[in-house]
């Protein structure tokens, strides 16, 4: 029974996650998901694929959040390059939309491919 405290010892609350850790984990969903090439045997594949199958159902969420991110960019972009002439910045908010409409492709794409296993 190592989780019990001994006499005289207190048990310690978990940490709060910090700042970082938690607008990573509002962005990138990685973490949700197990490594399926990482087990042992067929028996921890089939639990990790199943896992990862129940947490797609937060991808949606997902692609929400960085087409959110893709749309304050595009619109960052168009607001210095139309109204402040800042062309520099323009390119740096047009790089970003760029780069998140990417990302969303990618979680699209990970969620049909978990969604379209649960059909088989």
């Amino acid at each position: 029974m190592p989780d019990t405290p001994q006499h005289g010892e207190e048990r310690q609350a978990p940490a709060e996650p910090s700042f970082r850790q938690t607008l990573y984990r509002f962005l990138f969903f990685d973490w949700l998901f197990r490594d399926v090439n990482a087990a042992r045997d067929l028996y921890e594949r089939h639990a990790a694929r199943q896992h990862n199958q129940r947490m797609s159902r937060y991808l949606p969420l997902y692609m929400r959040r960085w087409s959110m991110l893709a749309a304050f960019d595009f619109t960052l972009g168009v607001l210095f390059e139309r109204v402040l002439q800042a062309t520099v910045l323009s390119a740096w908010f047009f790089t970003w939309s760029c780069m998140t409409v990417t990302g969303l492709v990618v979680i699209t794409v990970t969620w049909l491919f978990l969604a379209s296993a649960k059909l088989s």
